[in-house]
């Protein structure tokens, strides 16, 4: 794929600035369809296909959760996790000012606020991910052990 044909926005920007190999990936992207339909567009696997979630605590602070496509987070195992006594997904407006991307097109990668981030560890464990690159319809593959840019907290909050 020609480097012209897909967005470079701040997530492409902080890989190349980190010196982080990618691959884009662009997808048909459709409201609702979630990872099942980009890992069925790609021809991935959707446990490959990595969630970038905005929540918030109880206190109404932010934070990041990564998880596998074919996944839930349990926001209450998470919750005890960091000592917050609740944890819910914030609302797409706080989401989109904490992070500057619109959800659905949510990356980890060069976020508006500094929030911190924990990943499902077993995400870890994987070669190569695809996760978004900060547009709908729009993926990178990298490999897993890049994620360690984020310096993520990893823990097991799968539902």
């Amino acid at each position: 794929m020609s480097k012209k044909s897909y967005p470079i926005t701040p997530a492409v920007r902080f890989l190349r600035e980190h010196q982080i190999a990618y691959e884009a990936h662009l997808y048909d992207y459709e409201e609702h369809g979630g990872t099942a339909r980009c890992a069925q567009e790609l021809h991935v696997d959707e446990h490959c296909v990595i969630k970038t979630i905005i929540l918030q605590d109880d206190k109404k602070q932010g934070l990041i959760m990564l998880m596998h496509g074919d996944k839930e987070i349990s926001t209450r195992q998470l919750a005890r996790i960091i000592g917050a006594r609740h944890i819910e997904p914030a609302s797409p407006a706080q989401a989109n000012k904490w992070s500057g991307y619109l959800v659905g097109g949510t990356s980890p990668f060069a976020c508006k606020s500094a929030l911190p981030v924990y990943v499902e560890s077993s995400i870890l464990d994987l070669d190569t991910i695809y996760i978004n690159g900060g547009k709908r319809g729009f993926l990178v593959a990298i490999a897993a052990k890049d994620l360690q840019v984020l310096q993520p907290q990893a823990v097991e909050a799968v539902a």
